[in-house]
């Protein structure tokens, strides 16, 4: 590079290189800020919840399968006394069945032996209008029966979704054992020593200063 090019570049081209380190600048700044803003966000989502009894799963899950069997329990024993009222309904209707059919014997023989007498004939309608509503009555209770019956049945799913969610916790209470196993140590947590939370390097200030580091030299050496 000749000296003309060198004093061009310095009369004209500074204002250029200051408006470059300019750039770079914000684009760094831009990019620090989306990694932090990308940390903060991720950190929330893999922050787990609290260990309060709001999100202690055995419990819930044991809550959820203890009220679900109870009302469970509620709806079977209501649709059997339902099942049970329309037996009985059935039962006497078909007593009523008996009367109309014994009294359609007695008004068609008595409209046979005396048919000038409208009042025998009108009577045997009647009885034979009310043969055909008690009849119906008594189809349609026996059909309500039957709903009762599989809507019960229907209902015995509860049971084995119940049954599903106790295997479900019996398997999380068994990892939990075996979790507690694997990472069980020799020594009482009582014993151990207690452990910075943060040390040189993290970016806060509850730093590991040198009295702990000697305090706990001494603690090592004490325990020899």
């Amino acid at each position: 590079m000749t000296q003309e090019e060198l004093d061009a570049l310095m009369a004209g081209g500074i204002d250029d290189l200051d408006v470059e380190d300019t750039d770079n600048e914000t684009a760094e700044d831009n990019t620090d800020k989306n990694e932090t803003e990308e940390a903060e966000e991720h950190k929330e989502e893999i922050m787990p919840p609290p260990a309060d009894e709001k999100h202690k799963v055995v419990a819930q899950l044991d809550e959820v399968t203890k009220e679900s069997e109870e009302k469970a329990t509620q709806i079977l024993d209501i649709m059997d006394n339902i099942s049970a009222s329309m037996a009985d309904a059935v039962e006497e209707l078909s007593e009523v069945l008996k009367f109309l059919e014994h009294e359609k014997e007695l008004f068609t023989k008595l409209s046979n032996a005396f048919p000038h007498i409208k009042t025998f004939k009108e009577e045997l309608n009647r009885v034979n209008e009310m043969i055909e509503k008690v009849q119906k009555a008594i189809e349609s209770g026996e059909a309500t029966q039957d709903e009762i019956m599989m809507a019960m049945d229907i209902m015995q799913y509860q049971d084995i979704h119940r049954q599903k969610i106790e295997r479900v916790i019996n398997i999380m209470r068994a990892l939990i054992k075996y979790m507690n196993r694997l990472f069980e140590g020799k020594i009482d947590d009582s014993e151990r020593v207690k452990s910075a939370t943060h040390i040189s390097g993290d970016e806060n200030d509850e730093l590991v200063d040198e009295d702990d580091i000697e305090a706990l030299i001494a603690q090592f050496g004490g325990a020899k």
